[in-house]
């Protein structure tokens, strides 16, 4: 099946959006999916993506920037505290840790730091890991080497959406699959199969 330009059509519970196909490398293309400053998605998401998590996790984490607004209104809604690893080393930081993660979006290596305070807060707690998307699962695996490295157990790893074999991970909990794009010569784009549909 191809997909033509300029957008691709999205729905998840009822909401419905026009998301711009991106080419991130001479290979590849993304559905953008941004929900940063889209109010009505995140909290339509939000609380479905918390009702998968387990009761007993203790506090929510995620990586900033576009997990913030998703994991503030899960915390909201589940009364629980959360804490963000940042993708900068900030002045205020006291004996952060830090973990190297290569985002799909980025196409770059990144470090991400916690920031010593927020290593206490969850240090011997239950902590579900949350993401806008999982793709290579890059990202939330530097959220759980942190998590661990400061002594907390990760109890759940969510995203809103998976792609490509992350769709097949059961250690993940998300609400729909997404694709990933070929962008053809003609201007379509095709979606790229998981190497387990191959």
């Amino acid at each position: 099946m191809r997909y033509n330009p300029p957008y691709f059509d999205f729905e998840i519970y009822g909401v419905k959006r026009k998301l711009p196909f991106v080419k991130i490398k001479e290979d590849m293309a993304l559905a953008s999916f941004c929900i940063v400053s889209d109010t009505e998605l995140v909290t339509t998401v939000a609380p479905h993506l918390a009702a998968k998590l387990p009761q007993d996790v203790d506090i929510l984490m995620t990586a900033e920037a576009k997990g913030i607004i998703l994991t503030y209104e899960m915390s909201r809604i589940m009364g629980k505290e959360f804490v963000v690893a940042r993708k900068s080393r900030k002045p205020y930081m006291q004996n952060p840790l830090e973990a190297v993660v290569y985002s799909i979006t980025t196409q770059a290596k990144q470090t991400l730091y916690l920031d010593g305070m927020d290593v206490e807060k969850i240090r011997g707690k239950r902590v579900a890991l949350i993401d806008d998307v999982i793709a290579t699962g890059e990202s939330i695996a530097a959220l759980e080497k942190l998590a661990e490295a400061a002594g907390a157990t990760v109890a759940a790893k969510a995203a809103v959406l998976a792609e490509l074999d992350s769709v097949y991970r059961d250690d993940i909990v998300y609400l729909k699959e997404h694709y990933v794009f070929t962008p053809n010569e003609d201007g379509t784009f095709t979606p790229i199969e998981s190497e387990k549909k191959k």
